[in-house]
């Protein structure tokens, strides 16, 4: 299986790369214009959250084009794949949201919209699978769940052998004691 699941996220991660790297080369006033739908709606979250944060659309658009192309690079390459898988996903949504808004789009650009914001959902939907993918490993949860049960087992094993041992050293006691001499 892994052959497959290395092919699956060269191929998921690519779109992210290659646009990544076209967006940062040149973010285009047709991205800056979609991207002003959502950051005029964020950017005053992000001046009270701090005032450093950038808030231009401009800049914005970058930053996430550059950790697309990281975190594509990520799960392209095997390392770190779930928190890549996950970022590239919390990107996608709001690049979803902005630049595909197909119910407020015109009758005869509907359809070619409503096709890309399907076409991102379903890239959504393999970026939260390979998110959750464990590799067939067992999940944390499971890891956890599991060590807790061990270390319960081992000391209730602990408590019958002391209590064993204890036993033993008592009769051992006694008869030491009637043992002449």
């Amino acid at each position: 299986m892994k052959p497959v699941r290395t092919a699956a996220r060269a191929m998921l991660a690519s779109i992210f790369v290659i646009s990544g790297v076209r967006v940062l080369m040149s973010p285009g006033e047709g991205r800056v214009e979609a991207a002003r739908r959502v950051t005029d709606k964020v950017g005053p979250l992000l001046e009270k959250t701090d005032p450093r944060l950038p808030t231009d659309p401009e800049t914005l658009i970058r930053i996430k084009a550059a950790s697309d192309v990281v975190a594509g690079f990520a799960l392209a390459t095997g390392r770190f794949t779930r928190p890549a898988a996950a970022v590239l996903a919390a990107g996608l949504i709001p690049t979803t949201i902005a630049g595909h808004p197909f119910w407020s789009a015109s009758k005869e650009d509907r359809p070619n919209q409503q096709t890309h914001f399907l076409k991102n959902l379903g890239l959504l939907g393999g970026l939260l699978l390979a998110a959750a993918d464990t590799e067939g490993r067992p999940g944390l949860r499971y890891r956890t769940t599991h060590a807790v049960d061990r270390s319960q087992r081992s000391v209730r094993r602990a408590v019958r052998t002391a209590k064993r041992e204890a036993k033993i050293a008592a009769v051992s006691a006694t008869a030491a004691r009637k043992l002449p001499g």
